[in-house]
């Protein structure tokens, strides 16, 4: 028994299924299910790469199941190191949706959408526990799908009064801001955007720092969101040393993170501890969370996408 044919959801619909306000509250709790460790609730091995060297990228495998939610999804994703001004994309994926009784596909969801949102989504989840109340400048370094992923979902839910952008281009830091109306202020240095923001976000390709702890205002909260190989950094040593340091999966930040790894920083907790009350979430330090994405993270998107879908198709 085979069950009926695959859904294929594309870009365009998965844009018009998804929204923050349903998105960010399944995922904290996908979090807190994380960090508990209970075999019920996720597993979730750490991501696995295979080197496409010839294209100085990878691919990467990351399959989840959630048996007592009765999701199982594995995400496909390329993630290249390109040239400053290479049109290529720097990242694709695919998230495939299956029956966890009969094995079958359920789904094939185009997985640029879903990485851009719930990244953004998670790193909001990280703002939320640990910025300090109050929080007025919002700095974004980069300029590319996750700047404006992370644009998006910060000023729908968090009133600041300031956003500074900057990318390794002011040409491209200019289009940003026309992009999103205005509503932000392109900087022509990365310290220009930085100095006395409240929440910094991090979504560049840099392979080396671009975000320097002398330029950092102490109880600052950074969201550090590229550098997702053990040899890439966005972050420098005084920063990571300086900071209490959180992230999504501590396996992750351990095999992953070259902010992490080549800095020698402790992993202080994972976003899900904080969300379980287990750990404590430090506003009044400087904190830094370190995102390199999950598994669980796209499993549950994708299941809200599969669901608005069926829901969509059946009043068709």
């Amino acid at each position: 028994m085979s069950g009926p044919p695959p859904a294929i959801i594309w870009e365009h619909e998965v844009e018009r299924l998804l929204q923050y306000r349903e998105l960010i509250p399944r995922l904290e709790e996908a979090l807190g299910k994380f960090s508990k460790r209970d075999s019920a609730e996720v597993i979730q091995p750490v991501r696995s790469t295979v080197p496409l060297q010839k294209h100085s990228g990878f691919l990467g495998l990351m399959p989840t199941y959630m048996e007592n939610d009765g999701v199982l999804s594995t995400k496909l994703v390329c993630f290249y190191n390109r040239e400053t001004h290479s049109s290529l994309p720097g990242v694709q994926a695919t998230v495939v949706l299956l029956d966890p009784e009969y094995g079958n596909v359920k789904a094939v969801i185009d997985g640029e959408v879903i990485t851009a949102m719930r990244t953004a989504a998670v790193s909001a989840i990280s703002a939320k526990l640990l910025m300090r109340p109050g929080a007025d400048v919002l700095a974004i370094l980069g300029t590319g799908k996750q700047a404006l992923s992370h644009f998006n979902v910060f000023t729908e839910i968090f009133p600041f009064k300031e956003v500074r952008v900057w990318g390794r281009s002011r040409e491209r830091a200019e289009k940003f801001v026309r992009s999103v109306g205005g509503a932000a202020w392109a900087c022509g240095s990365a310290e220009e955007a930085v100095r006395g923001a409240d929440v910094i976000v991090t979504v560049t390709r840099s392979t080396k720092p671009v975000l320097f702890g002398q330029w950092v205002k102490p109880g600052a909260h950074v969201a550090a969101v590229g550098a997702c190989r053990p040899d890439w950094r966005e972050l420098d040593d005084v920063l990571m040393k300086a900071a209490v340091v959180y992230a999504d999966s501590r396996e992750g930040a351990m095999a992953e993170s070259g902010d992490v790894i080549l800095s020698g920083a402790e992993v202080f907790a994972e976003l899900g501890d904080v969300i379980n009350g287990t750990k404590p979430a430090l506003r009044e330090k400087t904190t830094v969370f370190k995102s390199l994405g999950m598994g669980v993270e796209d499993a549950v998107s994708a299941k809200l996408v599969f669901d608005q879908w069926k829901a969509t198709a059946s009043h068709v």
